[in-house]
């Protein structure tokens, strides 16, 4: 497989030294798709995501600039919703999750910024990704920055990185047959560490097919720091995530990073219970889905009190300088998904 290359003949973006920056870095914008769907999300779960999206977008703008790409035929709800705040953008799209379709931004020492495309395949081609998978390239031309291609297949929501040459991966949705067939973890270790700039890669297992992601590493582990990762637990012994988050913080405590350091690891445990109105099967009942942005940390929160608090107080000892704002997103909760799935750092350079 070939390495990447860049839309510039003259000047190829892969000889440049990329990085992406952790996500607590400076950000020049946050990227949102207003993307929702009646087909996918159905009459009952529709409104719900959709408020939840404005609401989500209007609490960012309060720290930072915020594009929210829109369907023409979405364009005056989305008006209504979110305001004067939220820069509308009218774009194609199939869903939401711009985490996973839109591109991973890299920079490099000397101020340059260019966009990574994925080659975002509906996870393994679970959903229709038709429109989805210009976005990657829309967002990098409305950006005005370089697109860097790779033969890869994969989503931002697998990847985690602390700027200064770890990352966290979950082998089961990158090593997957559905996105990499035939490829090597050592053929994707090379690619992926020259794209972000990685020293190591931390390979957590995840699980696949569990979910439509196969286990991205956003529902599992985050750095705070190059030494310290939030990680997931799960409680409940029934879940098939409670064996996997088990094995995960074992790893992880065992684990030195790109500098020698032992991982500090603090744990947040997914609630117990979680309001009623919009659960689902495919609800996603954790707290490691937070999104950092300038000055603070927007994290969920399911009306389990105990756990909801102990979750802010351990965010807020992870990360001491911001303001931790938890909010009620369990319109997207239900379709699997997290505040961190719905959007997407631009950094400043």
């Amino acid at each position: 497989m070939g390495l990447y290359s860049g839309v510039n003949a003259q000047e190829p973006v892969h000889k440049e030294n990329w990085l992406m920056p952790d996500e607590a870095e400076p950000h020049k914008r946050t990227w949102m798709a207003f993307g929702a769907s009646r087909k996918i999300w159905g009459s009952k779960y529709l409104p719900e995501v959709q408020r939840n999206l404005a609401l989500l977008a209007q609490t960012i703008a309060k720290y930072e600039p915020v594009s929210m790409l829109v369907r023409q035929s979405d364009y005056r709800l989305a008006k209504r919703l979110v305001g004067t705040s939220v820069e509308l953008i009218v774009s194609p799209l199939d869903d939401l999750w711009i985490r996973d379709t839109g591109p991973v931004f890299v920079v490099t020492e000397q101020g340059k910024k260019a966009a990574i495309n994925l080659n975002f395949n509906g996870w393994g081609e679970k959903q229709a990704f038709a429109q989805d998978a210009k976005v990657a390239e829309f967002v990098a031309r409305r950006a005005g920055v370089e697109v860097i291609h790779t033969e890869l297949v994969l989503e931002g929501g697998g990847i985690e990185v602390d700027g200064h040459g770890n990352a966290i991966i979950s082998e089961s949705c990158v090593l997957n047959v559905n996105r990499n067939p035939g490829v090597t973890k050592y053929q994707f270790e090379e690619q992926i560490s020259a794209l972000l700039g990685l020293e190591k890669i931390i390979w957590l297992p995840g699980i696949k097919g569990k979910d439509i992601t196969d286990g991205h590493t956003d529902f599992y582990a985050r750095f705070a720091r190059p030494s310290v990762v939030l990680a997931g637990y799960d409680p409940d012994p029934e879940s098939y995530d409670h064996k996997v988050t088990k094995k995960h913080l074992q790893i992880l405590r065992a684990t030195k990073n790109a500098q020698g350091q032992p991982l500090k690891v603090i744990v947040l445990e997914g609630p117990k219970t979680v309001r009623e109105k919009f659960e689902t099967d495919d609800f996603a009942a954790g707290y490691i889905g937070f999104y950092v942005c300038n000055g603070a940390v927007i994290a969920q929160e399911f009306g389990d009190k105990q756990a909801d608090t102990a979750a802010r107080n351990a965010l807020q000892r992870a990360f001491p300088d911001r303001h931790i704002v938890q909010l009620n997103m369990d319109g997207i909760a239900s379709g699997g998904g997290s505040i961190h799935c719905a959007t997407q750092q631009e950094p400043k350079v």
